[in-house]
């Protein structure tokens, strides 16, 4: 069963930097293709940012040109580089698998438990 372990959330000022870290774990032989989401009180759970084990990247227009989607496939981890940061970036960040490659144990759809990201003005 895999583990998703979310890390680097904190509080920041406004224009603060925060690097996310989502690492996955208890796997054998699988990659991910993974996405970052975003929760603020009292909204739905938005889309952030996807990248594929490819390495081809999508980002949400809200976050464009400010937050950085990277990978290391060796080790199943990606990483969310924020920077000019918001009081609206307040959220709690969930990464998720997508679509998994390698075998029928190598689990899709998996959410991690998320890491809570706040930005004051």
């Amino acid at each position: 069963q895999v583990h998703l372990a979310e890390s680097g959330g904190g509080s920041v000022q406004a224009g603060g930097s925060l690097r996310l870290s989502c690492a996955a774990s208890g796997d054998t032989g699988c990659r991910y293709d993974m996405s970052w989401y975003r929760q603020a009180p009292g909204k739905e759970r938005e889309f952030v940012s996807g990248i594929r084990v490819g390495g081809s990247t999508r980002v949400a227009d809200s976050v464009k040109g400010r937050f950085t989607i990277s990978q290391d496939n060796a080790k199943n981890t990606v990483f969310l580089q924020m920077n000019s940061l918001k009081p609206e970036d307040t959220a709690m960040y969930y990464c998720k698998i997508d679509v998994a490659y390698g075998g029928f144990w190598c689990p899709s759809n998996a959410w991690g438990q998320g890491t809570q990201v706040t930005v004051s003005s």
